[in-house]
């Protein structure tokens, strides 16, 4: 590469200067590599230059202090050792994969750069309340959507809310959000708010620029929904994949502190062209590190994936028909399903997305027919659209079911909202057509509304908490998914004598067996799907089959 200044002998490179930060006493130290970092760089440039083998590359600086990002790991089958021959050897780098694999795991669910921590936070919400024009909702009012503001603060352990603020405005989107006077006012009530030690401002994702400009405002930190909501997934994940598709949502909000922190760099007199030992600028070295983490992340959650289409795949060998039940976070999903199974280990919580990971649930229907219901994440009005693709792979299992059953908030204010939410959720995962057609909607919480009158006229009225309704919920359920699978509900007179009976125990759903011992017969109600429907008629052509 060119450069100025005399040419260096043969074999040879010059250093070039290395431009460090300007740091004026008093000032605050600039976000930048630490002063060792700086060190180390000079001296493998100097080792350069007198001859010595090249340094290594310098891993790239965390993105945030509080926890950094971690470099690349070593391939799986990387580690030392001499190969090892035949099947223990084999049986061994087995091993050395699995570990190799846990291990990458766990670097990817470290802790999280951009977690608040665990110190209590005082917050004030600020919403933003668009009067006019094609940002305002007609089926919402400022009043509701500051209240799932605070709903969602108080999901979160140790934050409180100190004071609700609604304030009008033109068009949220702008630098500060709010005209001048208004932002003015705002900052005012902010700054004499007692001990206030964050603002949530309640608009689905703020750009790093106008974060940066509403910080420097305010002097706290500012937080969207997208940032809030990806706290309470991280707060309430359970599972390495529900981690991992947290850390997945995380990779846009790095990207966007990593322009932030760059153009801060940039004031400080050229911080954007620092170069690394690889020859790499900052800019470069941190988008490699974040996209490398993205890959690992995504090939990790393919992994995960394939295990659960092959336990699809058992499942569907089994013929157990599968119920997705959907719904905006906290309408009583768990619940339901907890009533529909009497599963005892079922424990919903009063809380918004307590649920976060595909669980499945095992329940009969008034046939005996055993059908798996499936707990899906919930939704939210402005969930980005970032968070809900990181969830796909959990979403996904929604297009293998064969039925899904919408549960709403009947008593919630606006479960005309939710419902849409829902609905355009489901739309765009790209569902089958008779999914979407076939949808039970469930009108929950009617022992909490003195007057409940229908809205919908195919919906059911139910109180998941005291069982209302669910007999006739069963029924419906059992109604669409004889339709969806084929399944047919079957009576057959059989000959005690021959294989037939054990042959429909093992085949089939026995619902009933009437035993006709003058004539050595039973006749047997059965629930049975098409291609077993077509194996019994080619072994037992002679069988009488009534179908009911």
């Amino acid at each position: 590469m060119g450069g100025g200044g005399a040419s260096a002998a043969p074999g040879k490179t010059r250093p070039g200067p290395v431009p460090v930060p300007a740091h004026r006493p008093g000032s605050a130290v600039p976000m930048g590599p630490s002063r060792l970092s700086w060190s180390l760089l000079l001296r493998c440039r100097r080792a350069a230059a007198l001859g010595a083998p090249r340094c290594r590359p310098l891993p790239a600086r965390p993105l945030s202090a509080a926890a950094p990002l971690r470099a690349p790991l070593r391939p799986p089958g990387a580690g030392g050792g001499a190969p090892r021959n035949g099947p223990a050897g084999a049986g061994r780098d087995e091993e050395e994969e699995e570990e190799d694999d846990e291990a990458a795991l766990e670097a990817l669910l470290g802790p999280s750069p951009l977690a608040p921590g665990p110190s209590a936070q005082r917050v004030a919400i600020v919403h933003p309340a668009v009067k006019w024009g094609p940002q305002k909702s007609p089926l919402t009012t400022a009043e509701l959507q500051i209240a799932e503001a605070v709903a969602l603060v108080d999901t979160l352990q140790n934050w409180t809310v100190l004071d609700k603020i609604i304030i009008p405005t033109k068009n949220p989107n702008k630098k500060f959000v709010f005209g001048k006077g208004n932002f003015q006012v705002l900052t005012e009530k902010i700054k004499k708010l007692p001990h206030v030690t964050a603002v949530f401002l309640n608009v689905e994702r703020i750009s790093s620029l106008t974060k940066k400009e509403l910080e420097g405002a305010w002097g706290v930190p500012v937080f969207d929904r997208y940032t809030v909501v990806l706290h309470i997934f991280r707060c309430n994940a359970r599972t390495k994949e529900a981690k991992l598709q947290i850390a997945l949502a995380e990779i846009p909000l790095l990207r966007s502190n990593l322009k932030n922190e760059l153009s801060q760099r940039d004031q400080q007199r050229g911080g954007s062209r620092y170069i690394m030992g690889s020859g790499e600028t900052f800019l470069e070295t941190q988008n490699r590190v974040l996209k490398e983490r993205e890959l690992k992340i995504r090939n990790a959650l393919e992994k995960l994936r394939r295990k659960r289409a092959l336990l699809r795949a058992q499942r569907r060998k089994c013929e157990f028909p599968m119920v997705s039940v959907m719904g905006y976070t906290n309408s009583g999903k768990t619940t339901l399903i907890k009533a529909l199974t009497g599963e005892a280990g079922l424990q919903p919580r009063d809380q918004l997305f307590a649920t976060l990971d595909i669980t499945a649930h095992a329940g009969y229907l008034p046939s005996h027919m055993a059908v798996i219901y499936v707990d899906t994440i919930g939704f939210l009005t402005d969930l980005p659209h970032n968070l809900v693709e990181s969830f796909s792979a959990t979403l996904e299992e929604v297009a293998y079911s064969d039925l899904i059953v919408h549960v709403r908030d009947i008593t919630h204010p606006e479960t005309i909202l939710q419902k849409a939410t829902v609905l355009s959720v489901l739309r765009n995962l790209n569902l089958p057509s008779h999914l979407l057609d076939s949808i039970v909607e469930v009108h929950n919480k009617v022992d909490l509304t003195e007057r409940y009158k229908p809205t919908e006229d195919n919906a059911l009225a139910v109180s998941a908490l005291h069982g209302y309704g669910l007999e006739e919920l069963k029924q419906e359920i059992e109604k669409k998914i004889l339709t969806a699978t084929g399944k047919k509900i079957l009576t057959v007179n059989i000959n005690l004598e021959g294989p037939q009976l054990s042959w429909l125990y093992k085949e089939a759903t026995v619902q009933e067996v009437e035993v006709m011992p003058e004539d050595g017969k039973a006749r047997v109600k059965v629930i049975i799907g098409s291609s077993a429907f077509g194996r019994y008629k080619n072994l037992f052509p002679n069988s009488e089959i009534f179908i009911s």
